[in-house]
């Protein structure tokens, strides 16, 4: 491979890079050129075992250090990562195929802040005392012990990062299984938690298929599943995961709604609708696709937005002048099209763009479809690339009632000058993570996830602590027992 950061073998288990052949073969793409840059196997059962068994040994000995000792450990292996950000921004783009100069800022930086928050606030993690007159009672928080991730391949640093921030600090150990398409970024994060003084399996690092998540997640020695994905494989591992009543996190997708008045400055709203189709090509699930504009500045909002999406920059992914790069497989990029094909078989009206570009890789030019309606494919369905679709409408309730029909709720966004306004639109609006005059803005320090079908549970902040430990409750009795008999 063609960069500093190579991982050694598919998989991490209790501290070292281990190979098995056996497994089903694995390639890795690079989406700017479509070129194998790496071959990896899936996991074993005997893989599967050794990482299980790594982390049920290891999470006996971390969970006995100090809270504070475990922080020192994350707070370390933010700053490895922060001094690596160049060649863990490299290896993201070579996974993803993102832009260069959006993975140096928005991938391992993101990852880096998540485990130094949560080194930060892990000497904080306590019970509460609770007087009940003469006798007392305290709680304990506990970890749960061993936790499967998940990750999605839109983001691989950052989302390995989140669930293993949170579930480290509470003294848990992890196995996560990156998504297929983007296996290499977490092999590296194995590494940095390990230097930074992690016990040898408390992060295990397992490549693999949907098997190799459905044997993880069934396995009677873990204690917590956390998935970032699509909804239909939410419903699999959460109902896979309820039958041993095992802890769940559900991060998965949405087509949420932005809703700009005729009132916001058109500039911003502008950016924020760009923040909100085509960052990482239309790759995020909290991504704002229904863009709901009020007729007064519609067209005005169509020919900026237009002007200001003629200034993307597609090409060489490495190149840090590109900001846009290739979708992140050619099966992805075949999907969008498709969609593509049915906003204009439906009536709407296509602004710019949705072409292929004609170069080696996964290139679709971002798109902008107008006049679309709620009833339209490509605004019930979630597209996962750059397509935005924009809504017209006239008053506040009506376009409250049709952003909130959706069986969805990740996000949602509102641009106006109007702060009442704003705030009572925000209000209304059946999302987990929404924003003001801005958009996919995703801060440690803010819990992230969604409601009805877009997820349950929290990711950051110390929301995120709830969904990786557990309490324990002691009554405490000062003075004699009665009892009937």
């Amino acid at each position: 491979m063609p960069y500093a950061t190579q991982p050694e073998a598919s998989h991490y288990v209790a501290g070292a890079y281990i190979e098995d052949s056996a497994g089903d073969a694995l390639p890795v793409i690079y989406p700017a050129t479509g070129e194998v840059i790496a071959n990896l196997h899936a996991a074993t059962q005997e893989v599967i075992d050794r990482a299980l068994d790594a982390a049920t040994e290891a999470q006996k000995e971390w969970a006995k250090l100090s809270p504070r000792e475990r922080g020192r450990v994350l707070t370390r292996a933010a700053q490895i990562l922060r001094e690596r950000n160049h060649d863990m921004s490299v290896l993201e783009t070579y996974d993803t195929g993102k832009p260069l100069q959006e993975t140096l800022v928005a991938d391992a930086t993101s990852a880096a802040d998540a485990l130094e928050y949560f080194g930060g606030i892990a000497n904080g993690l306590t019970g509460e005392h609770i007087p009940l007159g003469e006798d007392w009672a305290y709680t304990i928080r506990e970890p749960l012990g061993v936790c499967v991730g998940i990750g999605a391949w839109n983001y691989p640093t950052q989302i390995a990062a989140w669930k293993a921030a949170p579930a480290l600090a509470c003294g848990n150990a992890m196995v996560f299984k990156p998504s297929e398409v983007t296996p290499l970024c977490a092999l590296k994060l194995a590494e940095i938690l390990e230097e930074a003084g992690a016990p040898k399996g408390l992060f295990n690092v397992v490549q693999g298929y949907g098997a190799v998540g459905h044997a993880l997640i069934t396995d009677p020695r873990v204690a917590k599943v956390s998935l970032t994905g699509s909804v239909p494989t939410g419903r699999k591992v959460y109902s896979t995961a309820a039958e041993q009543m095992k802890h769940v996190t559900m991060e998965l997708g949405g087509k949420s709604p932005l809703v700009i008045f005729d009132d916001a400055d058109l500039d911003n709203a502008v950016g924020g609708a760009i923040l909100a189709n085509f960052y990482s090509s239309g790759q995020i699930c909290s991504n704002g696709t229904r863009v709901f504009v009020q007729k007064g500045i519609k067209e005005a909002f169509l020919k900026r937005l237009s002007e200001r999406l003629s200034q993307a920059i597609i090409g060489d992914p490495m190149d840090e002048e590109t900001n846009f790069g290739p979708m992140v497989s050619e099966r992805q990029m075949e999907i969008v099209k498709g969609y593509l094909a049915k906003g204009l078989a439906e009536g709407a009206r296509l602004i710019t763009g949705g072409d292929q570009v004609d170069r080696p890789g996964y290139y679709l030019t971002p798109a902008i479809f107008a006049d679309v309606t709620d009833d339209m494919t490509i605004a019930r369905e979630e597209i996962f690339g750059p397509v935005m679709a924009v809504l017209d409408f006239e008053e506040e309730d009506e376009v409250i009632a049709r952003a909130n029909d959706t069986e969805f709720g990740l996000s949602a966004g509102v641009f106006t000058r109007d702060i009442s306004r704003a705030h009572r639109v925000i209000g209304q609006l059946r999302a987990g993570t929404c924003f003001v005059n801005s958009y996919n803005d995703a801060p440690v320090e803010m819990p992230f996830g969604g409601v009805k079908m877009s997820g349950v549970g929290r990711e950051n902040a110390k929301a995120a602590i709830e969904h990786y430990s557990q309490l324990k409750s002691v009554y405490v009795r000062m003075g004699d027992v009665e009892a009937p008999f």
